[in-house]
């Protein structure tokens, strides 16, 4: 077989896939395992958003529709962005997707060339560093610092950028560290954008999973018309993980670009997983207040366990539903410990560096689990760290 194209050696996997394969691997050879490692909430999609689907494929939305999203969802789009964000996008800013990954990608290879530069979290989203090293860009992280309770710090972009750059990545609420920017915070970044004309992407896919404060968007500050994208779905916020089901909203001639893009990759999206969409958008959000305070009583017990296990520290996370504890006091790196506590513990979670060198002395915890599974968990995680000790 000839060589496979260059890019193909420089893309990477996730961590969190891999540790559940090994996880299985266990399990199989009759192993008991806590599962913490992957970011999906353990709650149904809710029953008006599956009637909805379902009655999508009843009415025959089942063929080809428009690329950029049928009216209606790209309508009540503009509606949730209006009420969440604060301003009222254009209907051609808005486009659809299967899913937000590939928001990212396309968002990518719209606006940077191999060579130019990238800006992104260290730790974070292992998609942005991967795609990133596969477009042939020069990848800039910054690395998130606990005494910043991990905010990506405006001031060190500004230190990091160049003329050069041409997209800033951002998360918040933040995968893996649970981290929230500041409005303030969220401002100088817009401001650092508008100096040095570059585009900014806002994942800002849990966005509705925040424990307290405010959520802001930097797109607010030019309303996603001039160098600010939002990228957003309902895979976290309405346990739609398989439906597929995301958006972009910025600039009208780059998502023009991007709809094009769209059109020769994979046509359209599902019209009746759009009409589903609909109904997430415009339903009732019962669901939505359950399951937050589920996750907040989880975040309560992880934590608060974590931070009575000798060697390790863990800060509350202001949003998302991960826990990012400390461990260089046990004197393992990252990937040790996570090899340790999977194999020693029954416990698998994922090392920092799984996000990037930034991550390194840390650990990802995901509380999309049950409270009895924390609760087994918070012991043998204790019992484990305490006997490296002896």
């Amino acid at each position: 077989m000839k060589p496979l194209a260059d890019g193909m050696n420089r893309i990477l996997s996730e961590g969190a896939l891999t540790v559940l394969r090994e996880a299985k691997v266990l399990e199989n050879k009759g192993r008991s395992i806590l599962h913490f490692e992957i970011g999906q909430p353990d709650f149904p999609t809710p029953e008006h958003v599956k009637k909805a689907g379902i009655q999508g494929i009843t009415d025959n939305y089942t063929r080809y529709t428009v690329t950029e999203g049928i009216p209606e969802f790209v309508q009540a789009i503009q509606k949730e962005i209006q009420i969440t964000r604060g301003y009222t996008p254009e209907l051609d800013q808005i486009l659809s997707l299967p899913g937000g990954k590939p928001g990212i990608y396309l968002t990518m290879i719209s606006t940077v060339n191999p060579g130019e530069e990238i800006i992104f979290p260290d730790p974070g989203f292992p998609t942005y560093s991967s795609l990133s090293q596969y477009i042939g860009a020069k990848s800039i992280p910054i690395k998130l610092k606990e005494e910043n309770q991990f905010r990506m710090d405006p001031v060190d972009i500004a230190e990091n950028i160049s003329e050069r750059t041409k997209l800033i990545i951002l998360n918040s609420p933040q995968n893996p560290t649970g981290s929230v920017m500041t409005k303030s915070e969220l401002e100088q970044v817009a401001e650092i954008a508008r100096e040095y004309d570059c585009f900014v992407l806002s994942d800002e896919i849990y966005s509705k999973i925040l424990y307290e404060g405010e959520f802001y968007s930097v797109t607010s500050f030019d309303e996603a018309s001039e160098q600010t994208i939002v990228l957003d779905g309902f895979s976290k916020s309405h346990s739609m993980t398989g439906w597929r089901l995301g958006y972009l909203v910025g600039p009208a001639p780059l998502i023009q670009k991007i709809s094009t893009l769209v059109l020769n990759a994979f046509t359209c999206t599902s019209e009746f997983i759009q009409r589903a969409g609909i109904a997430a958008l415009t339903g009732p959000m019962d669901h939505h207040k359950i399951m937050m305070k589920s996750f907040r009583a989880r975040r309560e017990i992880l934590v608060n366990g974590l931070n009575e296990v000798p060697g390790v520290s863990c800060q509350m996370p202001a949003g998302a539903f991960y826990a990012w504890p400390n461990i260089t006091g046990t004197g393992l790196s990252s990937r040790e410990m996570a090899h340790y506590l999977l194999h020693e513990a029954g416990i698998a979670c994922l090392p920092g560096t799984a996000f990037g060198p930034g991550g390194e002395g840390y650990l990802r915890f995901s509380y999309a689990t049950s409270i009895d599974v924390i609760t087994e968990a918070i012991p043998l995680i204790r019992n484990a760290i305490e006997r490296l000790k002896r």
